[in-house]
C-alpha cells in the first residue's frame, strides 16, 4: 500500500524562489510503512523510554530529574524553600514547562498522600489525592524539600555508580538512572499510559519488600509470597485476600487486588465514618454514588451523607435510619459503589531501555542485578581512588629519607620546569609522585607531616586487599546490599496501612434486607401522579391533595411488598415495587410514575394495577370488539427488569384494560349504544403477552367497542338479555328502566 503526495507549484513570482522548499511541486511515492517509521515511530518510542514508564530505579525521566535537581540544591538538609524556586531550577534538566514539573512535585510530596513513601516533604496546601476538589495552591506559596528517605535515593551518586549524560542544552550532566538502596520501583505506585502499552505498579510495605529482597538474595528460589504478604497502599483500607490473584500477580505481573474502604460505626450519633477509601477513586465519586442510589430508592437505609474531611483527614459521614444494621449496609454499598474498587497491576518496566512486563520475583532479581553493579561501580571507584592516594604517599615516604636533599633539589633548579624531572631522578619516584612532592607547601615540609601522611600507607593497603576481595566476589557485594536493606528496613519501613482481609462477607442480591411489609394506600391521579400513604397515618391526612384541574382516578389499597404494573400507549409494561415509590403525606401531590419509571417523553400511561402475587388475568379489550384474556404469569421476571415490551397486542387501537384475581363478568360497551355481558371464564388464558384475542363483540360499520366496566348486580332489568350463550354477539340496548346511569368507567 502506498500513499502518493503532490504538491503543486502555485508560485508564479521569480523573485521568491528562494524560499521554495526543496522538492517542492515533485510527485512521491512513499510506502506507509516507512512513513510510520520514519515520523510515528519516533514518538511513540520517545513517550515509552522517555515519559511514561518507569525504569528499574522506580522513576520515571520527569521523576529523576526533579529529585536529582533538589538533591544539587542540598535540600536533603536545612529547611524548605518555594516550590516555585524549584521548579524553575529543575527547567534546567526538563525543558517542558513549570507546571508539569509542579504536578510531578504534588504528587511525590507527602501532603498530596498519593506515594506510600513519600520523596518530598511538603508545607502548604499540596492537594489530597483521595478528592478531586481539593486542588493544590499554585507554586509560589507552597514549600517543599527532600523527605529523608529520598537520602537512600542519592547514596553514592559521586563515586561513579550511575552513568551521567548531558542535559537537553549540554550545560549539566544528569544521571540516567538513580543509586536506590531499595527496591523503590515496588514502594510505591506508579502508573503511565504510553502508546500502545501501559504500567501500573502497585505499592508494597517496605519491611516485607526489604524481607523479600534479602531473602531473593539469599536463595534465588524463594517463594516471595511467604515474606510479600500483599500490597499495602498509602490510602490504607483492606486488601481482599486472594491467594490465586496475588499468585498471578507475583509470577507474571498482571492481576487486580480488590480494596476495600475503611469504616467504623459510631453507636451515640448512629452513623457510619468512613476514613480509608481504596487509591482508585475519590471521596466525591463515592459519594455521588451513594446519593444516585439513594435517589433510585435501591439504599433506603440512609438519612444523610456528608463529607466531613478536615485536617485530620478523609471522613464521610454516613446517618443511619434508625433500626439499620450498619454491617450489612457497608456489605451493600461495597457492591454498590467504589467504596470496593479493583487495582489492576501491569507491571510493565523499562529494562535496559526494552518494556518488559514482569512479575514481582523478576522485577527483584533485575533490581538486585542492577544493585550488584552500583555496588561494584562503586567499589572499583573508591579502589581506584585509594591506589591513586597509595601511590603518592609512596612516592612521598621515599622523601622522608631526605627532606633535605629534596629542597636542595627544588631550589638549585633554575628553571620551573626541571623541578619535577630532576625530582623524579634525586628519589626515583614517577611524575606523579614527583609533581605531588612539588606541591607541597613549605610548611608542610617536616618530618612530622610527613610521618602522619606515610602512616596511612599500611591502612590504605589493608583497604585496597578488603576493596578488591569485594570486587572479585559477589557474594560480599550481596552482603552489602543486604546490610544496606536492613538499614533502610529499619529506619523508614513501619506497619502496614491495609489490613489484609482473609475472611469477608460478600453482598447478596439474593439475601438482601427483606422489604418492611405495611398496610399502604395509593392514589392515582388521572395526570398521572402516584401518592403513597401508610394506611395507618390515612385517618390523620386531610384531602388528597393535586395539581390543579387533576384529579384522583383509582385507589389502592395494598401491602408495601406489592409490585405496579403500568402499562402505556406503546404497547410497553413498566414494573416496579411499591416500595420504590417514598412514604408521603396526603398534603404533597405524590410521584410523578412516567418519570420515576424513566418513560419515553412521548409515552403515556393508561392503566396502573397492583399485583401481590402474579395470579389472575389481564383483560384487554380492543376497539375491533376483541377481547384478550393473558395470564399475569406472564408479566411476572426473575430478574428485576423495570420495562416489558410488547405487553399487549398493537395491532388492533385498545380500548380498555382491567386486571382480575379470578373470573367475573365485565360489561362491554359499544359506540352504537349496545351492551354486552361476558363472563371472562368463556375465554381461555394466554401466555403470549401480545395475543390478538378473540372475537367478543360484533361491531357495526363505524362503531367501535369503547369501554368496559366490572358488573354489578341489579345494573340491567333484565340481565338475560345481555347474556349470550355463543360468541361474538352483538349484545342488547339498554332499556328506560336499566340502571345504566351510575356506571362507572
Amino acid at each position: 500500500m502506498a500513499r502518493k503526495k503532490k504538491e503543486e507549484n502555485i508560485n508564479t513570482n521569480p523573485l521568491a524562489d528562494n524560499v521554495h522548499i526543496q522538492g517542492a511541486g515533485t510527485v512521491k511515492d512513499e510506502h506507509i510503512i516507512e512513513t510510520l517509521k520514519s515520523n510515528y515511530m519516533p514518538y511513540a518510542m520517545s513517550v515509552i523510554l522517555s515519559r511514561a514508564i518507569p525504569e528499574i530505579d522506580g522513576f520515571k525521566p520527569s521523576h529523576r530529574k526533579l529529585l536529582y535537581t533538589m538533591y544539587l540544591m542540598n535540600l536533603l538538609q536545612g529547611k524548605t524553600i518555594k516550590s516555585a524556586n524549584i521548579v524553575g531550577r529543575t527547567m534546567q534538566l526538563n525543558p517542558h514547562g513549570d507546571a508539569s514539573i509542579y504536578e510531578t512535585m504534588i504528587r511525590l510530596s507527602r501532603g498530596n498522600e498519593s506515594l506510600l513513601y513519600p520523596y518530598v516533604e511538603s508545607k502548604g496546601n499540596f492537594g489530597k489525592a483521595y478528592s478531586r476538589n481539593m486542588m493544590y495552591a499554585a507554586s509560589r506559596y507552597t514549600e517543599a524539600k527532600l523527605a529523608p528517605i529520598s537520602k537512600e535515593l542519592f547514596e553514592d551518586i559521586n563515586k561513579d555508580t550511575v552513568d551521567f549524560v548531558d542535559n537537553y542544552d549540554n550545560t549539566m550532566k544528569e544521571p540516567t538512572l538513580l543509586p536506590v538502596t531499595f527496591p523503590s520501583i515496588l514502594a510505591n505506585v506508579t502508573t503511565g499510559i504510553a502508546v500502545g502499552m501501559a504500567s501500573s505498579i502497585a505499592s508494597f510495605n517496605l519491611g516485607e519488600l526489604c524481607d523479600t529482597t534479602i531473602a531473593l538474595i539469599k536463595n534465588p528460589d524463594h517463594d516471595v509470597s511467604e515474606t510479600l504478604l500483599a500490597p499495602d497502599f498509602v490510602g490504607g483500607g483492606y486488601i481482599i485476600y486472594d491467594k490465586a490473584e496475588l499468585d498471578k500477580i507475583y509470577s507474571t505481573g498482571r492481576g487486580s487486588v480488590k480494596v476495600r474502604a475503611k469504616y467504623k460505626y459510631d453507636k451515640s450519633y448512629n452513623c457510619i465514618d468512613i476514613t480509608e477509601i481504596p487509591p482508585t477513586t475519590t471521596s466525591e465519586a463515592i459519594i455521588d454514588k451513594i446519593v444516585e442510589l439513594v435517589k433510585s430508592n435501591k439504599v433506603k437505609e440512609l438519612s444523610d451523607i456528608r463529607d466531613e474531611t478536615d485536617l485530620k483527614g478523609l471522613r464521610i459521614t454516613l446517618d443511619l435510619k434508625r433500626g439499620t444494621d450498619p454491617d450489612a449496609l457497608m456489605t451493600k454499598l461495597y457492591k454498590l459503589t467504589p467504596l470496593e474498587d479493583v487495582f489492576s497491576c501491569n507491571f510493565n518496566v523499562l529494562i535496559k531501555g526494552t518494556p518488559k512486563v514482569l512479575g514481582v520475583k523478576e522485577i527483584l532479581n533485575e533490581w538486585i542485578e542492577f544493585r550488584v553493579e552500583c555496588v561494584r561501580r562503586k567499589t572499583q571507584f573508591t579502589l581506584d581512588r585509594k591506589a591513586q592516594r597509595l601511590h603518592l604517599l609512596e612516592g612521598l615516604k621515599k622523601i622522608l629519607l631526605d627532606i633535605d636533599k629534596a629542597i636542595k633539589i627544588i631550589r638549585e633548579t633554575e628553571a620551573e620546569a626541571e623541578v619535577v624531572p630532576n625530582l623524579m631522578i634525586g628519589f626515583g619516584i614517577d611524575k606523579v609522585q614527583a609533581e605531588y612532592v612539588a606541591e607541597i607547601k613549605l610548611r608542610h615540609l617536616n618530618r612530622e607531616y610527613i610521618l602522619k601522611r606515610t602512616n596511612d600507607i599500611e591502612n590504605l593497603k589493608k583497604d585496597i586487599e578488603a576493596l578488591d576481595a569485594i570486587l572479585q566476589s559477589k557474594n560480599k557485594q550481596k552482603k552489602i546490599i543486604i546490610k544496606e536493606l536492613n538499614d533502610v528496613s529499619e529506619k523508614y519501613s513501619g506497619d502496614r496501612k491495609s489490613e489484609i482481609l482473609y475472611e469477608f462477607e460478600e453482598f447478596d442480591a439474593s439475601a438482601a434486607a427483606e422489604i418492611p411489609d405495611y398496610p399502604v394506600t395509593l392514589f392515582i391521579t388521572k395526570e398521572g401522579y402516584l401518592n403513597k400513604i401508610r394506611t395507618a397515618n390515612l385517618r390523620m391526612s386531610g384531602e388528597q391533595k393535586v395539581k390543579e384541574g387533576d384529579s384522583v382516578e383509582k385507589v389502592f389499597e395494598c401491602s408495601n411488598k406489592d409490585e405496579i404494573l403500568a402499562f402505556t400507549d406503546k404497547a410497553q409494561v413498566y414494573k416496579a415495587k411499591v416500595d420504590d415509590f417514598a412514604d408521603s403525606k396526603a398534603s404533597q401531590l405524590g410521584t410523578f410514575v412516567a418519570s420515576k419509571l424513566e418513560m419515553e417523553s412521548n409515552e403515556k400511561v393508561i392503566f396502573i394495577c397492583v399485583v401481590r402475587e402474579y395470579k389472575g388475568y389481564m383483560i384487554f379489550a380492543f376497539e375491533n370488539g376483541k377481547v384478550a384474556k393473558v395470564d399475569i404469569g406472564a408479566y411476572q421476571t426473575k430478574t428485576n427488569r423495570k420495562k416489558l415490551i410488547n405487553a399487549y397486542s398493537s395491532k388492533c387501537p385498545l380500548s380498555c384494560i382491567e386486571y382480575i384475581e379470578e373470573d367475573c363478568e365485565l360489561v362491554l360497551c359499544s359506540t352504537n349504544g349496545r351492551m354486552l355481558i361476558l363472563n371472562t371464564g368463556a375465554l381461555s388464558p394466554k401466555t403470549t403477552k401480545d395475543t390478538i384475542g378473540v372475537s367478543v363483540m360484533t361491531q357495526k360499520k363505524n362503531c367501535r367497542l369503547e369501554s368496559m366496566h366490572f358488573y354489578k348486580e341489579g345494573e340491567f332489568e333484565k340481565a338475560w338479555r345481555f347474556r349470550t350463550k355463543n360468541l361474538p354477539a352483538a349484545g342488547a340496548l339498554p332499556g328506560p328502566a336499566d340502571n345504566t346511569d351510575q356506571i362507572t368507567f
